[in-house]
């Protein structure tokens, strides 16, 4: 499954919502450096659709917020 990601950073809180079919926006508490963002996204992925971190890959918009992630 390939879904869209929208990232707001700097939030009060860690979640994922579900606004259409295919598209998430997911509210992070990290800020975009050294990469934490992405982990913490790959984190709150793998609890909300409980799979495994391995299971998970950004395929595109590692330095942007939208992105597009697999799931598998």
């Amino acid at each position: 499954m390939i879904i869209k990601i929208k990232v707001r950073l700097h939030s009060g809180k860690s979640e994922v919502v579900r606004v259409n079919e295919e598209g998430y926006v997911v509210s992070l508490k990290s800020v975009p450096e050294d990469n934490k963002a992405n982990i913490e996204l790959v984190k709150l992925l793998k609890k909300y659709f409980k799979v495994e971190i391995k299971d998970i890959k950004i395929i595109k918009g590692k330095t942007s917020k939208n992105k597009l992630v697999r799931i598998s």
